[in-house]
């Protein structure tokens, strides 16, 4: 099984916003080590990738496995019903590939801590 990751950012009409995503991605990516043979990110909207892309790139390279991290704070109608109606898409036309959601961002418990240790680091 190839295990894939795919970062999915809500999109930007600003392209730094989209860049930032962009450089997340790729500093994962750099740390993850051999826990994923492949990462990537797509955008919901306004920029790309689309989800529907990102996930058939990540196919077309061999993924057989793929988890889909929402980089979401919060479970907004984009985390509940945009992500899984688009991951639906493409789990309809490559039943063989397994494509899960991860929790979204917000969820994680390390989230608190990361907040205070970037106020201390900004004083």
């Amino acid at each position: 099984m190839t295990n894939a990751l795919l970062v999915v950012a809500h999109g930007s009409r600003r392209a730094q916003s989209n860049d930032e995503v962009r450089a997340l991605t790729d500093q994962v990516r750099a740390i993850a080590g051999d826990r994923f043979t492949a990462i990537e990110c797509a955008f919901l909207e306004l920029a790309p990738p689309s989800i529907p892309d990102g996930l058939e790139r990540l196919i077309a390279r061999g993924a057989t496995h793929v988890t889909v991290l929402p980089y979401f704070l919060a479970a907004g109608r984009h985390v509940a019903e945009d992500i899984p109606t688009e991951v639906a898409q493409t789990r309809a036309a490559h039943p063989h590939v397994a494509i899960e959601i991860a929790p979204y961002l917000g969820t994680s418990d390390a989230l608190p801590g990361l907040l205070l240790d970037t106020i201390g680091a900004a004083s």
